[in-house]
């Protein structure tokens, strides 16, 4: 094997050793989440920050369709 192919193979595993949850990815499987109503009733539920928020994907790829779109319109090529 060649350097840059155990390289590769190294960032692979490093970057997917993470756990995937319902919100991310998280260094941890279980997320530990503060469930608390406050004294007007309301519900909250503050939780750790994961590595990667599947909300913060969407919207990277929601806002870069809308580039790409606007882009082919205009006649450019990037």
């Amino acid at each position: 094997m060649t350097k840059i192919t155990l390289f590769l193979l190294t960032l692979i595993v490093l970057i997917f050793s993470g756990c995937v949850n319902r919100r991310g990815v998280s260094a941890k499987y279980y997320n530990d989440c503060d469930e608390y109503y406050d004294s007007k009733g309301y519900y909250h539920k503050d939780c750790d920050e994961n590595m990667i928020e599947f909300e913060d994907v969407k919207k990277v790829f929601r806002s870069t369709e809308g580039v790409q779109e606007n882009s082919a319109a205009n006649g450019n090529v990037w």
